[in-house]
């Protein structure tokens, strides 16, 4: 959620439609089938293992983005009677699996390709001035659709008042994320696969190609790992963001009604989606009537200061219940449960 949300000011949702998420991976998806093509021509042409090991790496890109693009039309679904929290999650998993892909269909390709071509016979290397126009031309294609995903990821992060790596360590749009990565890691891979040329071309020796060719694979890799941690974080339920968890205790906290915000539960179930449960100690005085009439005002007065709760369960509970307090502790434990036992001890 940006800090202007948890402030209360009303702002467009993104989640309905995602044109600039869209936008960026319709760019990325057609970059990366055109210098797929080139590529696959060039390595043939040329014999160069990193030149394929391109190849395959804008091939995962591109089987990537189209699986993004699923993901973004799948989880603007609204809710129904199977899934009645949405499909928000169907993002994170068609991003999973996009992670997956770029491993499988591209490192591992890599690797195999690399390894041929340093264990084998050195081969005379032809035509690399094809390869140097290639890997020129697609530096400038892919740096074309890397600026599209980094001009968002600054975008994004200049709203939500957080720096440019924070937000992508904390966002919730794996697809932009995933966009962002998967260009850096072309370019990196770009420069790689010229080194790898080059060096084969000086020395006559395949030895360097291969080892490029490797590399890259171990790029992709840690771009897989990066990317699969994240989604799998989200598919697994990521609590909002702690801005916006503590935003919304002090206007629980505030509210007249409420006593003692006992427990604070969220999860992250789509992009700009939050789900929200909170254990409340409700003043004494309140008749049932009241607490009924609380309980819609204070559902209303969220959903209005923070427009990316979906839904809000309110449970009154007692404070000084031990059972409640245990279950709260024991799921902070350590320091977490300390700072917590002494404000309910302080609220006794």
């Amino acid at each position: 959620m940006q800090e202007e949300k948890a402030q209360g000011t009303p702002e467009a949702n993104p989640r309905e439609g995602g044109g600039e998420s869209t936008l960026t991976v319709l760019v990325a998806t057609a970059v990366n089938a055109l210098i797929a093509v080139l590529k696959f021509v060039a390595g043939l042409l040329t014999g160069s293992a990193a030149m394929l090991a391109e190849a395959a790496h804008s091939v995962a890109d591109t089987s990537t983005e189209l699986l993004l693009l699923t993901a973004l039309r799948q989880s603007t679904r609204r809710p129904d009677r199977r899934h009645p929290f949405g499909y928000g999650k169907a993002r994170f998993f068609w991003a999973l699996i996009a992670a997956v892909c770029i491993f499988v269909s591209g490192a591992v390709f890599a690797f195999i390709e690399g390894i041929r071509a340093m264990l084998g016979s050195d081969a005379e290397q032809t035509l690399a001035w094809v390869a140097y126009a290639v890997l020129g031309g697609s530096f400038v294609l892919e740096g074309i659709s890397w600026l599209q995903a980094a001009r968002q990821v600054r975008q994004e992060s200049a709203s939500e008042g957080v720096s440019f790596s924070t937000w992508l360590r904390t966002t919730d749009d794996p697809t932009v994320k995933s966009v962002f990565f998967e260009d850096t890691a072309a370019l990196i891979g770009l420069l790689l696969a010229f080194g790898g040329v080059a060096l084969h071309q000086v020395t006559g020796s395949g030895f360097w190609d291969g080892l490029a060719s490797v590399l890259i694979g171990l790029l992709l890799t840690g771009v897989a790992f990066i990317l699969g941690r994240t989604n799998a974080g989200l598919l697994i339920g990521r609590q909002a963001n702690q801005r916006t968890l503590y935003a919304m205790r002090d206007a629980l906290a505030a509210r007249p009604e409420v006593d003692q915000v006992v427990d604070l539960l969220t999860m992250t179930v789509g992009t700009d989606q939050v789900l929200l449960c909170a254990r409340l100690d409700f003043d004494d005085r309140l008749d049932v009537a009241s607490l009924e009439r609380a309980c819609v005002e204070i559902d209303a007065d969220l959903h209005a200061r923070f427009p990316d709760l979906e839904d809000v369960f309110l449970e009154p509970v007692p404070r000084a219940d031990p059972t409640m307090r245990r279950r709260v502790l024991d799921r902070y434990g350590g320091a977490g449960a300390q700072r917590l036992r002494d404000g309910l001890n302080a609220a006794d």
